[in-house]
């Protein structure tokens, strides 16, 4: 595998382009998610800069953007919470250590080509995730939009703590909360190629604080510390140990899922093919390293990634120039965010949630399956108020035997029994004819299309049926796909006609078949000569069989 994403210098104006219009975008996004997680500014610039840096290096997508996006920092958000509770002097190490775990989940579903299997998730339990992480992140914007703390709790403690929320609140910080909400939502769509809105919000959000509320108390960003961030070790403790696996196995998980679908919509704006693997490890080391030095996850990111193809980036330089902009900003440029107001940032994270609400599948909830949109709210729901990994897990699970249900029951109605010329499956004459001389003492079981373990019950009820005959012929002709419970089912069809001292004949002409019906053994339960490569010279065997006086037919 090659070590390095695929980089090229012939694009260079581009790519400068391309990194200076993300690096602007992505300098109030780092503040924001920096500050609304709970680990400081500084954390989400960290973020910005090493999981940028090491994605675009070590990456398989040669557009994408990886930075802190809204659902790693809802997820971060509530481990930073978890692990300050429980240990409050070693807390937000061990919040780094489950970030560093994520990172290496990364890096072992990459080397075991994990990422091809990322996507192959039902796009209701995708849509009512990611619109249960936009309503938590909004949620959780509501204190510091009023100029308060976020209480403690999460999503819960703040809808229980709203009335007093509501009756402390600070006027002047919420105006500027909704200053930059009404410029954000409100900006022209033909100017944001030109200039970020969050950019816009944030600069004029923080002059409007300094010139018209300057004697106001406001709660602002602080000191950011320059220079390079301290190092920070791997901490456990044991009575942690499991919960910080998990939790980095969400983290990477999500990772995953994020940054593959971002890498998606980039292929389809490049027309070109990202490496889904090789991607996957260059998340994580950039993760890995994020945790190391204090720094948010990240993924994918969406807006980012969009907004460098659209500024002419088309290879990794423009993903490094970027990350070394905002380094540039880490060492000398901190001070000039002191000022920025917290509920200005507030602002900004509570349309990053907006847009992370899938407004697509929402608008249109009442047009599509009763099934899809029970899963969408359910999942949403079970992503807000429980957990996202049962969300994801019960959704995934109900999703997926639904699914199976219905593919089980098309598939059912290519499970046929026929003992006389009939149309319920296309015969040649030769076939019809051999049936009509059987007089009924021949059964054709004819199985077509993937069989898969849904349709066994299907085989089940026919089970009765096959010790009425004399001889069967079960016909695997049209069958592409025979999972190990339609084996054994069949296994346990013959077992039923053998003991009636019914003659078992198979049509299996294919060599991967014929192998896997041989792994169970279920060809030691018939003759040799019984088993045949074409259905009529099996019909042939068959009636010549039960009917050996007929003239013309061997037996």
């Amino acid at each position: 595998m090659q070590v390095f994403n695929h980089f090229r210098f012939d694009n260079l104006r581009g790519d400068l382009f391309g990194g200076v219009t993300t690096a602007i975008v992505s300098l109030p996004l780092a503040l924001t998610f920096g500050v609304a997680s709970g680990a400081g500014p500084a954390a989400g610039l960290y973020g910005a800069v090493l999981v940028g840096l090491f994605a675009a290096l070590f990456g398989g997508t040669s557009t994408l953007i990886s930075e802190p996006t809204g659902p790693m920092t809802v997820v971060m958000t509530a481990v930073i919470v978890a692990m300050l509770a429980q240990n409050p002097d070693q807390g937000m190490a061990m919040a780094f250590t489950v970030v560093m775990l994520a990172g290496l989940f990364q890096i072992l579903f990459g080397l075991l080509k994990l990422g091809k299997y990322i996507t192959l998730m039902p796009y209701s339990v995708i849509s009512g995730f990611m619109s249960g992480i936009g309503i938590i992140l909004m949620t959780l914007q509501l204190a510091p939009l009023m100029g308060q703390p976020s209480p403690p709790g999460g999503v819960l403690g703040t809808l229980q703590n709203l009335p007093t929320l509501v009756a402390n609140i600070r006027p002047t910080e919420t105006i500027l909360g909704v200053l930059t909400l009404a410029i954000l939502f409100l900006f022209p769509a033909r100017f944001k190629r030109y200039v970020p809105p969050q950019l816009i919000a944030l600069v004029a959000g923080t002059v409007v604080s300094l010139l018209v509320f300057a004697n106001e108390d406001l709660r602002r960003i602080g000191v950011i510390p320059v220079g390079l961030p301290e190092l920070i070790l791997p901490t456990f403790t044991p009575e942690q140990i499991t919960t910080m696996v998990i939790d980095g196995l969400i983290l990477g998980m999500l990772g995953c899922i994020d940054t593959t679908l971002t890498a998606m919509i980039a292929d389809s704006l490049t027309r070109t093919e990202h490496r889904s693997d090789k991607e996957l490890i260059g998340q994580g080391i950039g993760n890995f390293f994020a945790g190391l030095f204090g720094g948010l996850p990240g993924a994918g990111a969406t807006m980012g990634t969009v907004v460098n193809i659209q500024s002419g980036g088309r290879t990794p330089l423009a993903g490094v120039i970027r990350a070394l902009l905002l380094l540039i900003v880490v060492f000398g440029a901190a001070r000039l965010t002191e000022q920025i107001p917290l509920a200005v940032l507030a602002g900004i994270a509570m349309h990053v949630g907006f847009n992370i609400l899938d407004w697509s599948l929402l608008k249109r909830a009442h047009r599509v399956s009763f099934q899809t949109t029970v899963i969408m709210y359910g999942v949403l729901l079970l992503t807000v108020f429980v957990d996202l990994i049962v969300a994801v897990g019960v959704g995934i699970f109900i999703a997926n035997i639904l699914t199976i249900e219905r593919l089980s029951a098309l598939q059912s109605e290519h499970v046929k029994a026929i003992s006389d010329a009939d149309d319920a499956i296309q015969m040649s004459d030769e076939e019809r004819n051999l049936l009509q001389q059987a007089d009924g003492r021949v059964l054709l079981f004819y199985l077509s299309g993937p069989m898969i373990f849904g349709v066994s019950k299907a085989i089940a009820r026919q089970h009765a049926t096959i010790s009425e005959y004399d001889a069967v012929v079960i016909d695997l002709s049209n069958v592409p796909l025979l999972d190990d419970t339609i084996s054994l089912a069949i296994e346990n069809a013959i077992k039923d006609a053998v003991e009636a001292r019914g003659e078992v004949f198979i049509v299996s002409p294919t060599a991967a078949m014929h192998r896997q019906l041989s792994r169970l053994d279920i060809f030691a339960m018939i003759p040799e000569d019984h088993v045949f490569c074409h259905r009529p010279a099996a019909l042939r065997r068959a009636v010549g069989q039960v009917m050996p006086a007929l003239p013309g037919i061997a037996a």
